[in-house]
């Protein structure tokens, strides 16, 4: 998971949200679960809601329309954050909707939503609202996550970002090409090759799996990063280079 900015939804999407959330709240409270199920999966609402929305998640989402929770798998499903089944008045609410793909929609997460013993908040991260940098950490390079947090615990737990072998070896992947791309941006850059340069750090976060480029910088400025990048020194020094810091992080 990444830190990601919600976009603005259209003007005239907006307003349709804004209707079918108001067609909730008229009905009895009662009600609201089977009124809110039926509403998202009438017609109209595929064919003219759904489009817009996927085409906002699709904007904001890492890489080519990457999931927002384990980052591998296409977002192909709209989730609802807080599930409508336990929020139906949140059913139609842009900043209840997440890009997911099918499996940690419909196999992972489905209707768990665990909240906090002490004051009832959400335990599942939204990564448009906080950074999982600061609730999760990879170890490198082994590419598996350790919670900094009980939310970090919570995610691991629910979407199985340490438990689903493809993603743990997809990490390690994704590990040897981020190396493979700050050596790459520092050989076109010394050459004065800037437009390839530019490619290199277009192409690296496009690829599944951002994530792992994203610790890897957040952990090269940490007080214990020569422990963390441990046999990784050349690496290391390439991520603290200030201009290719700022290449990489400006386009992030």
């Amino acid at each position: 998971m990444i830190r990601l900015q919600r976009a603005a939804l259209p003007a005239d999407t907006a307003a349709q949200l804004e209707g079918f959330t108001r067609d909730i709240a008229r009905t009895a409270e009662s009600d609201r679960k089977d009124t809110a199920a039926r509403l998202w999966s009438h017609s109209t609402v595929r064919r003219h809601v759904r489009e817009g929305l996927l085409d906002a998640l699709t904007d904001m989402a890492p890489g080519h329309q990457r999931c927002m929770y384990c980052g591998d798998g296409q977002g192909t499903d709209i989730d609802h954050f807080e599930p409508k089944s336990l929020a139906p008045l949140r059913t139609f609410d842009w900043l209840n909707h997440l890009l997911a793909c099918s499996y940690c929609n419909s196999n992972q997460k489905r209707n768990r939503f665990p909240r906090a013993d002490t004051d009832g908040s959400p335990l599942l991260l939204d990564p448009t609202l906080q950074d999982p940098l600061n609730h999760l950490r990879l170890v490198l390079p082994v590419c598996t996550y350790k919670s900094l947090t009980d939310q970090g615990a919570a995610c691991l737990e629910v979407f199985g970002l340490n438990t689903r072998g493809v993603l743990v070896e997809g990490r390690r992947t994704a590990y040897g090409t981020a190396k493979q791309s700050v050596e790459l941006w520092r050989i076109a850059t010394d050459q004065g090759r800037h437009d390839k340069a530019a490619e290199v750090v277009r192409i690296a976060w496009n690829r599944p799996l951002a994530d792992v480029l994203a610790a890897m910088f957040h952990q090269s400025g940490h007080p214990a990063a020569d422990l963390l990048f441990d046999g990784e020194e050349e690496t290391l020094g390439f991520l603290r280079d200030r201009a290719l810091r700022e290449a990489f992080l400006t386009a992030a």
